[in-house]
């Protein structure tokens, strides 16, 4: 935020004209550490309904929580084991747009379980393994909202696998290597919900690559570092709704880059830090419906943030009103 406005700063001091100021802003947070209702240990996962609830993977208290729109509490489910409704260090969760089912990566388990929004089971899949349908720790998932067919980032497989919407097996791509359409434990997965193209975050490659729906390869993008599209570890990968623009949680940078759908690169914010919109390896993140708001699973700072789109056409002329602008 204060690099944004400096550069504004700048501008007005040399005479440029500013039409227009755009970029996503604190706006607020839940949570701390903890197993009580609304605390966390690690969140890896987070994913927000048609309606705005956000739930959330709170891994090492192997639960799935759900709270409202700015973070009230509503619920939880889950407890240690492998019966079913119950996980082993859950790391992700996605929502179907068309049913409202609930898909919960169960990393340990090596499986997916599914439920309904207020958290009955409905039924699950996977076990450990090689085949077809099987999974090595497998980390996120992603519903595409046109077919409701579920993909799944088949971590320590280097793959991504696809099912329907209740987990027959339809497809797969990936081993591992460094190569196009290779992967180097792939950790992040998220559907494009016009085109339906597939976008993997492809961890230790330090790149994001994509696919169309059914693995064939398109495009790249990234290296290993810290700079401008650079990448260390990044986690998770999400599409906004409203332009199809993709949004990385570069988890060891400690921050959120942000791309066209061809991976030019837009911008980005965070820093390691405790404070308002600073992060400790954040590893998850979801729009909400209108693409407006987003919100990131600050993982090692157990907590929920999220953060609000200011899109304006107003013109700060003077220091005095830029500073208005910003109270």
């Amino acid at each position: 935020m204060k690099n944004r406005i400096l550069m504004v700063v700048g501008l007005i001091i040399l005479g440029l004209d500013v039409t227009s100021f755009s970029v996503w802003t604190y706006e607020g947070q839940w949570g701390s550490f903890g197993s009580g209702n609304g605390q966390f240990d690690e969140p890896w996962g987070v994913a927000v309904t048609a309606g705005g609830e956000v739930y959330v993977a709170d891994t090492f208290n192997h639960r799935i929580q759900y709270f409202n729109a700015t973070g009230a509490y509503l619920g939880q489910w889950g407890s240690f084991g492998s019966g079913n409704g119950q996980f082993n260090e859950p790391w992700g969760n996605a929502l179907s747009p068309s049913s409202g089912n609930v898909y919960v990566v169960d990393t340990q388990n090596h499986r997916i379980q599914y439920f309904n929004m207020s958290g009955s089971y409905l039924g699950q899949w996977g076990a450990y393994g090689f085949g077809n349908g099987e999974f090595r720790w497998p980390c996120r998932a992603a519903v595409a909202p046109a077919s409701g067919n579920v993909y799944v980032a088949d971590y320590s497989n280097h793959r991504i696998q696809y099912f329907t919407a209740t987990g027959s097996y339809l497809g797969q791509w990936g081993s591992f290597g460094s190569g196009s359409g290779q992967f180097n434990y792939p950790a992040g997965v998220a559907v494009a919900p016009t085109s339906g193209n597939v976008y993997v975050s492809d961890k230790y490659n330090y790149r994001m690559q994509y696919f169309t729906a059914t693995g064939s390869y398109l495009g790249q993008w990234g290296s290993y570092g810290t700079g401008i599209g650079q990448f260390n570890g990044a986690a998770c990968v999400t599409v906004a709704p409203a332009n199809g623009n993709v949004y990385v949680a570069d988890t060891y940078n400690h921050r959120i880059q942000y791309f066209t759908t061809s991976g030019s690169y837009l911008g980005q914010w965070g820093s390691y830090g405790t404070g308002n919109g600073q992060f400790n390896s954040p590893g998850g993140l979801s729009f909400n419906a209108t693409g407006s708001r987003v919100y990131v699973a600050d993982t090692n700072n157990h907590r929920i943030q999220y953060f609000n789109w200011i899109d304006t056409n107003v013109v700060p002329t003077t220091l005095g009103q830029l500073k208005a602008f910003y109270k």
